[in-house]
């Protein structure tokens, strides 16, 4: 075997998929009885022909991701519906804050709308050359100088206290839901970078839902890997190195185990020192019916923020960092049926995907949290809940074992981590263990469905391992 992957998330199977294109024999290994990682689509235990997206629902970078669009999905029969609405932020005692889908109409319903043209218009008219550099590899010339300058005034600028300069409390509530998505301390430029590149693709190829779940972006990677001679073994937990380079679409400290004293001294100290942040705590929820907003512009929005304004959610962030439960936490809430009609159930059931941020470890069920934000905004909210499934943070690993304390950035969400990867390393791919290299979102340029950390690591293995300079073609 030439090539082993260690994990079937979007980054392992981004790997393995180059791989094998370029002629290589590829296995790939999965611990849990599922393919797929953090894009996996499971039926509810009780009510089965509704679906839950366990890990990520939502997929701003599915036709936007280098990686993913060579790839090209909706070829390969992935259908991706990008809805009118990108996301929404209800507010209390005040209209909600809608992000559509068109720049125009969220500047026109925005109090102050020309200051969310001005932090973003400029990115959306570069938005090829602003995702290249924020999805980039952070060790390249920018091909474009003026997009890059143009991110990195907007980065000190909402990475930083500046950040008051976007006016508008519906504004700057808009921005902080959408930076959220990287759990971090706000203000702060990792947040913010995270922020900018999801605001922009809100407003340009939009936030597509997968029809099906998630499961349909995992299943194209997987048709591909098998019909170019790759295998995969599902229900495998590895414990000893594989044969051959090794792609580990894991935690860093996976090595830990699998390596044991075979590890280089220094590395397995840095290894051992390698910090986890904040968790998530998962609630996938059953309801019988569309939910009763106050706001009803909010019924067209599939993606939602319930932080509050943004004094509030950077306060429960804050608390959450310092390892406190926040009383109103940050939760994210996706009704992918909105989009995908087929989610509904004969019945009327359908789902509905949210988390809540929450301190590394939490075994708090924010179940009621989670509900109580819900009818704050939507009174009778309780009356349409026909099931709620519960994943505490801490649990979260037995559904996918490199969440650590519910970590869904596997540690990488932060600067540091950003630019250096898991340990200070010149290839954040590569390890200084011969044939082995991590292709997790604990490297850059971290977390998301977006197959380029998989893509990084492949490029660097294909190169130093097997004299590959050129990558194979992608398309279908």
């Amino acid at each position: 075997m030439d090539v082993s992957v260690v994990g079937s998330g979007p980054n392992g199977l981004a790997a393995a998929v180059i791989c094998a294109r370029a002629g290589l024999s590829v296995q790939v290994f999965e611990a849990q009885p599922t393919l797929g990682g953090g894009a996996r689509t499971l039926p509810d235990p009780e009510f089965s022909e509704v679906a839950h997206d366990i890990c990520s629902a939502v997929h701003p970078l599915a036709l936007a991701s280098p990686f993913l669009a060579e790839f090209d999905l909706p070829a390969r029969g992935v259908a991706l519906q990008v809805p009118e609405i990108s996301y929404a932020n209800p507010l209390p005692g005040r209209p909600s804050a809608i992000g559509y889908h068109d720049l125009d109409r969220t500047c026109a319903e925005l109090e102050h709308g020309q200051s969310w043209r001005r932090l973003l218009g400029p990115l959306v008219d570069r938005d090829d050359a602003v995702l290249q550099l924020l999805l980039g590899d952070k060790r390249s010339i920018p091909r474009d100088p003026i997009a890059a300058v143009q991110v990195g005034l907007r980065l000190l600028e909402q990475g930083t206290p500046a950040w008051r300069t976007l006016s508008g409390v519906d504004a700057r509530a808009l921005f902080t839901g959408v930076a959220a998505h990287v759990i971090s301390r706000m203000p702060s430029l990792v947040s913010a970078g995270g922020g900018l590149m999801l605001a922009t693709l809100a407003h340009t190829v939009g936030w597509p839902i997968p029809v099906g779940g998630s499961q349909a972006i995992a299943d194209a990677l997987i048709a591909d890997l098998r019909a170019h001679g790759g295998s995969i073994v599902a229900g495998e937990h590895i414990t000893e190195p594989p044969e051959g380079v090794v792609f580990y679409d894991t935690a860093p400290t996976a090595l830990l185990d699998i390596y044991r004293g075979k590890l280089p001294a220094g590395y397995r100290k840095a290894l051992q020192r390698y910090r986890f942040g904040p968790g998530v705590a998962k609630v996938d929820f059953v309801v019988s019916d569309e939910i009763p907003w106050t706001d009803p512009r909010l019924a067209g929005a599939p993606t939602l923020h319930m932080g509050g304004t943004r004094e509030q959610a950077a306060h429960a962030e804050r608390e959450v960092a310092a390892g406190r439960h926040a009383q109103w936490p940050m939760v994210l809430a996706a009704l992918p049926h909105l989009a995908d009609p087929s989610r509904i159930d004969a019945q009327g059931r359908r789902p509905l995907w949210t988390y809540a941020h929450v301190p590394s470890g939490s075994d708090v069920d924010q179940t009621e949290t989670v509900t109580r934000i819900f009818e704050r905004f939507a009174p009778g909210f309780r009356d349409i809940v026909v099931a709620a499934r519960s994943i505490p943070a801490a649990r979260l690993a037995d559904h996918n074992v490199n969440l650590v304390g519910g970590d869904i950035g596997v540690g990488g969400n932060t600067l540091m981590h950003a630019l250096a990867g898991p340990t200070p390393r010149l290839n954040p791919w590569s390890t200084p263990i011969p044939k082995a290299y991590l292709c997790s979102s604990a490297t850059p340029p971290g977390g998301g469905v977006h197959g380029m950390s998989g893509f990084y690591a492949a490029r660097t293995a294909l190169r130093r391992e097997f004299g590959i300079t050129t990558l194979p073609n992608l398309a279908p």
